[in-house]
């Protein structure tokens, strides 16, 4: 992340594990974010509140306050603030009830860094409009589809798509990379993470499943695009 993107934003980590805040800490102020901590969810859901932060990390398993807890509290108090769960609890269920509670993102412990930093940056950049395609919390839309990622599903002209786990997170990444040409392994890296020895061929399967979605042509796309000798890239407007 440059430094002109990270200038003057406020990230607060919400995580009772001194080890990984402290690392998370160290991190983001790398980067050039100003950081604030808080090691249970009621001294963070405190924090937020008064600090008005410009991103919460939120862990889900908190002494005092659970982080659901402190991400319903925050929404009920009309807080706009993006919020990405942290968590090691990475069942669909979990998933989709941080999405329904209001999360923007969530992001399965463990993690790298250089992934968590990337989707740190997506989301700042969404929440100053700069992520195109992205309408509103939950909800992204591109030519005639719409994606509903609470719901694990997208939707074109009228009909609707269930989308796997992967699939909505492989999208997500294209979405908050719009315009860009991403190599293979980079895709690998910040999608599948190396613990699941992935290949390449993982994600050309994964793009053809979400082609057949997301595209009138899936032959002849038109937003996910091959870049030759690459990878792939994709385009909110044709």
């Amino acid at each position: 992340m440059s430094p002109e993107s990270a200038a003057g934003a406020r990230v607060l980590i919400v995580e009772d594990e001194e080890a990984l805040r402290l690392a998370l800490g160290d991190a983001l102020r790398s980067e050039g974010f100003t950081v604030l901590e808080a090691e249970d969810g009621e001294a963070g859901y405190e924090l937020a509140v008064r600090e008005d932060p410009d991103l919460v990390l939120l862990d889900l398993m908190l002494p005092r306050r659970d982080g659901y807890s402190v991400l319903k509290g925050l929404r009920q108090d009309r807080l706009t603030v993006p919020v990405m769960i942290l968590s090691a609890r990475g069942e669909e269920w979990d998933r989709v009830q941080g999405f329904e509670f209001g999360a923007d993102d969530y992001l399965v412990k463990p993690f790298s860094m250089r992934e968590l930093l990337m989707r740190v940056q997506a989301l700042l950049r969404r929440a100053k409009g700069g992520t195109p395609g992205i309408q509103e919390r939950g909800r992204a839309r591109f030519g005639a589809v719409e994606v509903d990622f609470a719901g694990y599903s997208l939707t074109r002209e009228g009909v609707r798509h269930g989308l796997s786990r992967k699939e909505l997170d492989l999208l997500r990444y294209f979405l908050d990379h719009e315009g860009q040409a991403l190599e293979r392994g980079v895709i690998l890296d910040a999608v599948w993470g190396a613990d699941e020895f992935p290949t390449t061929r993982t994600i050309d399967t994964h793009v053809l499943k979400l082609r057949k979605k997301i595209e009138a042509h899936p032959d002849q796309p038109e937003f996910l695009l091959t870049v030759h000798g690459v990878g792939y890239k994709f385009v909110a407007t044709p």
